[in-house]
């Protein structure tokens, strides 16, 4: 039995299709590769530029995670939340060590 999905849930679902359907027309290793880009960017390269490309990996990963989110057990779900945290605690360790 599957509970009904909140009007937010619904609405972010519907704006995401066309671009979770790209991904998923794209050749099996774009998703990973953006997700590598942007944290060898975001470790690699000056504040100015590291910093948001942590920020937009993270938003990134959350994007993905709200999507599956009521399809995945409770494990996954902390280590997804758990990841997003790390990336967000890198990001602002780079701003505090500049």
């Amino acid at each position: 039995m599957s509970t009904p999905s909140s009007p937010l849930r619904q609405r972010i679902t519907k704006i995401s299709y066309p671009y979770v359907a790209k991904l998923h027309a794209a050749p099996k290793l774009t998703l990973p590769g953006i997700t590598l880009v942007l944290a060898l960017v975001g470790v690699f390269a000056p504040v100015p530029v590291g910093v948001p490309a942590l920020v937009l990996l993270a938003l990134l990963l959350a994007w993905l995670a709200f999507l599956s989110w009521p399809v995945v057990t409770t494990g996954p779900r902390f280590l997804r939340i758990f990841s997003i945290l790390v990336i967000l605690l890198f990001a602002a360790s780079r701003i505090a060590t500049g």
